[in-house]
């Protein structure tokens, strides 16, 4: 069960009066900051060119082996449309209500889901492949088709998982995937990590001081910009395209700094509310534990709880990083001046 700390910190009458065994074991791996699982949907299809395209890009174009939900390896270029030919995802009754027009909201029932499964870098890939078919058998066999691939191109390891939203021998049951099911499946894969010997962990960002994460098509953005600044990526043939969105973000904020005025942005009292929330509730878990004798993890939560960073929101944190980008350039110029005011030695002079 994930750690509620809010729940735990509460006073009132359902309060319980000590920590569980569990409950104690999830206070220690978030203090001591052990592997966060990240699941997420990275997307899904209305129709079958797209569920194409998601088949596609998690084998590579057939270049990556893909597991089946029948315990199958597949590769090729020819498996994305064996996988839609198989699941029948042609006779879905979705795929025949027609695309809706250029800036119209697409009603269409999604025809799969594409799920992702990471774990920070430096997990073995192998103990996430694992993890991830014991995730998929359990909650999707006999019960919706699905596909996996490993992803070790990047330093985390990942896998993608593309899911048939129809259920097999239920018509009309369907997969839906909000907020609680993620929540409820980041704890499992977090469990099925530790099953293979990983300490993972599943607690939400605010109970770690940790920021929200980029969107998907910022992350790779940055993620291109990274890999083309890499001067022993050989692969890069020109730097990708500035985005626009960043380039006026960062222009909004290097106007305030300029005038001088603080960077403001909406929503940042509710940022404050809740991480005096969470201290709150984090020091209230720290006296339950001194009341039942574990002075020492009560000591950890304590140094947890100070090591929290300033919450800041997005542009907040923009212009943080703007202002230390302008002083490293500042100080690199000043380190050029005083290099060329540094007389050249002569070497004759003895």
């Amino acid at each position: 069960m994930e750690l509620d700390i809010v729940s735990y910190g509460r006073r009132g009458p359902g309060a319980r009066a000590t920590l569980s065994v569990e409950q104690i074991e999830q206070v220690k791996r978030t203090v001591g900051r052990a592997a966060e699982v990240l699941v997420k949907v990275s997307g899904g299809a209305r129709d079958t060119g797209a569920a194409r395209a998601h088949l596609k890009y998690i084998d590579r174009h057939g270049k990556l082996q893909v597991e089946t939900d029948e315990g199958v390896t597949l590769q090729g270029r020819t498996v994305a449309d064996g996988l839609i030919a198989d699941w029948q995802l042609d006779l879905c009754r979705s795929h025949y209500i027609a695309k809706p027009a250029a800036g119209a909201k697409d009603l269409r029932a999604k025809l799969v889901h594409h799920i992702v499964l990471s774990m920070p870098a430096g997990t073995p890939p192998k103990k996430v492949l694992n993890a991830a078919r014991s995730f998929a058998r359990e909650n999707f066999a006999l019960q919706y088709r699905y596909a996996l691939v490993l992803h070790t191109d990047q330093a985390h390891p990942h896998v993608h998982l593309v899911v048939k939203c129809n259920h097999e021998f239920q018509p009309g049951r369907r997969l839906y995937v909000r907020k609680d099911t993620l929540r409820a499946w980041r704890e499992q894969f977090a469990a099925l990590m530790r099953e293979e010997g990983v300490a993972a962990n599943a607690t939400p960002r605010q109970l770690r001081g940790a920021r929200k994460g980029f969107k998907d098509p910022i992350h790779h953005r940055l993620r291109e910009l990274r890999v083309s600044k890499d001067a022993r990526n050989e692969t890069v043939e020109r730097a990708p395209a500035v985005s626009s969105f960043m380039r006026r973000r960062l222009q909004s904020v290097a106007e305030e700094i300029q005038k001088g005025g603080a960077v403001w942005e909406g929503g940042r009292d509710r940022l404050l509310a809740t991480r005096s929330e969470v201290v709150g509730a984090w020091r209230v878990v720290a006296g339950k534990l001194r009341s039942q004798g574990d002075l020492q993890l009560a000591s950890e939560v304590d140094r947890f709880v100070s090591s929290l960073p300033s919450p800041a929101t997005d542009r907040e944190d923009l212009k943080a990083r703007l202002l230390a980008h302008l002083n490293d350039r500042r100080r690199a110029a000043a380190s050029v001046e005083r290099t060329a005011e540094i007389p050249p030695r002569n070497v004759n002079s003895r």
